[in-house]
């Protein structure tokens, strides 16, 4: 049996609406931080609220025209804490969620 790679799962979702697809950042890689931001070691203890978009949803109607989600594929993003959906695919969590939930892209 064949065993799925990172990528070949995350091609596998495809978001609905204005939704977006992420996967989150360990908390190992925020303590690699080089723009000079401080850090608090609570973060360790607490959800990632940075990740990376894996897949984007068509966008949403407005008056019945299609407004496309302004995030791209690959881009680094900080999310609201709790306004997520968890999933798990083949044991590796991603996270689901409007794009209105994303307050920030990351070094772009």
């Amino acid at each position: 049996m064949k065993k799925i790679q990172s990528k070949e799962k995350e091609s596998k979702i495809k978001p609905l609406g204005d939704r977006v697809l992420i996967k989150p950042i360990s908390p190992d890689e925020f303590k690699k931080n080089t723009a000079g931001i401080i850090i608090p070691e609570t973060v360790d203890k607490e959800k990632p609220e940075q990740g990376r978009v894996v897949a984007v949803g068509e966008g949403h109607f407005d008056n019945g025209t299609l407004v496309p989600v302004r995030v791209k594929k690959g881009q680094k993003v900080v999310f609201s804490k709790y306004g997520y959906d968890e999933i798990k695919i083949e044991g590796e969590e991603f996270y689901i969620l409007e794009e209105k939930n994303i307050l920030a892209i990351i070094g772009e």
